[in-house]
C-alpha cells in the first residue's frame, strides 16, 4: 500500500487519498470496542491517513472526545499530520432522538466552542453544517463559519448533504473546500447535478458510505442479526427482499473482485477513487482489520474492461431501497 494525496478543491487541504470515518466508533452500529477503535485511528495515522472525519452529534459528543484521546496518545509526528473534519447542527434528546438541525449563527459558534474543547484542538480542520436547515439561509450559516475562519478557529468551510443551488449559494458567501455527501456504487445520485457543480466551482467531495454502510463490503450476510441501536435495522436497503436484491449485486461485483485477486471492499472503494482526483473516499472502519482491507484499494488499478465490467454487476440506480428511512430523507436536500 502507497499513500497517495489529493486535494480538497481549489482552496482546501492536501490530504491522504482515503480518510477515516470515525462515527460507527461511537454511534448507530451497535457496540464498538473503545480500546480497539482508538488503536484503529493509531494504525490509520501510522498508515499515511491525515483525514479524520467526526460529527459533535456521533454518541453526543463521545465520538470528538474518542478521537481526541486517539490524538492526544498519538505520536507527535502522527498527530501533527492529523486534519479533523466535524459535522455540526444536529439535534438530539437524551433518548437519541433527533430533533432537526439548528444553523443560525449564534448556534454555529456554540457548537464550534464545545468541538474545540471536547477534540483538545486550538481549531477544526473542516467546519460544515450536517444537513442543511430549512429555516435559516445557507448564507447566514457559512457567513458564521467565515467569521470562525477569520479568528483562526476553523481552516476551511465545508458542507454537507446539500443540492446544486444551495453549493453555489454557499461558495457566492465564502470560499468552500468540499461537499461531503454519500457516493458509492449504490449510491450515485450525485452525478447529474451535483457533481458537476463542485467540479464547476472547483470544489472536492469527500465521499461518504462508499461501502454503503457495509452492505458491499463482501462480509454482510442475509442472515446477519442487527442490534436494535443499529442504524441498518431500520435501514430500508437492509430489509427483506431488498436486502436479497442487494446482496445479489454485492455477489455480481464479487466475481470481477476474485478475478482481479482483491476482496469486495477494495474493488468498491478502487471505484470510488477512480471516479476522480477531487473525490477523497472516507472509509469507515471501526477494526484495524478492517482498516487494512480497505487501504488495499489505493494499490488496485481499474482499466476500461474492469469499469465496464462493474458498470454492468452494479448498473447505476440497481439498489432496492432508499438509503435512509423517509423521516431521514426528509433532511436531506435533493
Amino acid at each position: 500500500m502507497t499513500m497517495h494525496t489529493r486535494t480538497l478543491g481549489t482552496t482546501g487541504p492536501q490530504i491522504s487519498a482515503l480518510g477515516l470515518g470515525c462515527m460507527g466508533m461511537s454511534a448507530l452500529y451497535g457496540e464498538a470496542d473503545r480500546a480497539e477503535s482508538i488503536a484503529t485511528v493509531h494504525a490509520a495515522l501510522e498508515a499515511g491517513v491525515t483525514l479524520l472525519d467526526t460529527g459533535d452529534f456521533y454518541g453526543m459528543g463521545h465520538n470528538e472526545m474518542l478521537i481526541g484521546e486517539a490524538l492526544r496518545t498519538a505520536p507527535a509526528a502522527r498527530r501533527e499530520q492529523a486534519l479533523v473534519s466535524v459535522k455540526f447542527g444536529a439535534l438530539r434528546d437524551p433518548d437519541g432522538g433527533w430533533s432537526g438541525y439548528d444553523g443560525r449563527p449564534a448556534a454555529v459558534k456554540n457548537f464550534a466552542a464545545y468541538s474545540l474543547q471536547r477534540l483538545g484542538v486550538d481549531h477544526i480542520d473542516v467546519y460544515r453544517i450536517a444537513r442543511l436547515d430549512p429555516d435559516v439561509p445557507i448564507e447566514e450559516t457559512v457567513g458564521a463559519i467565515a467569521e470562525l475562519v477569520e479568528k483562526g478557529y476553523v481552516r476551511h468551510i465545508g458542507l454537507s448533504e446539500v443540492g446544486a443551488e444551495t453549493i453555489r449559494r454557499a461558495a457566492a458567501t465564502a470560499p468552500v473546500s468540499d461537499l461531503q455527501i454519500e457516493y458509492s456504487l449504490i449510491s450515485r445520485g450525485i452525478e447529474d447535478e451535483i457533481l458537476p457543480a463542485t467540479r464547476e466551482l472547483g470544489i472536492g467531495i469527500t465521499a461518504y458510505g462508499v461501502l454503503s454502510r457495509g452492505l458491499i463490503s463482501g462480509h454482510f450476510t442475509p442472515d446477519r442479526q442487527l442490534a436494535a441501536n443499529d442504524f441498518r435495522a431500520h435501514s430500508p436497503r437492509f430489509q427483506g427482499e431488498n436486502l436479497r436484491h442487494n446482496l445479489d449485486l454485492v455477489e455480481a461485483l464479487r466475481k470481477i473482485a476474485e478475478q482481479k485477486g482483491v476482496t469486495v471492499a477494495q474493488i468498491a472503494i478502487a471505484w470510488v477513487l477512480s471516479r476522480g482526483e477531487d473525490i477523497v473516499p472516507l472509509v469507515g472502519a471501526r477494526r484495524r482489520d478492517r482498516l487494512t482491507e480497505a487501504l488495499g484499494a489505493l494499490d488496485v488499478t481499474l482499466d476500461e474492461a474492469d469499469l465496464a465490467g462493474i458498470e454492468r454487476a452494479v448498473p447505476a440506480g440497481a439498489a432496492a431501497g432508499e438509503r435512509y428511512p423517509a423521516e431521514q430523507m426528509a433532511h436531506v436536500e435533493r
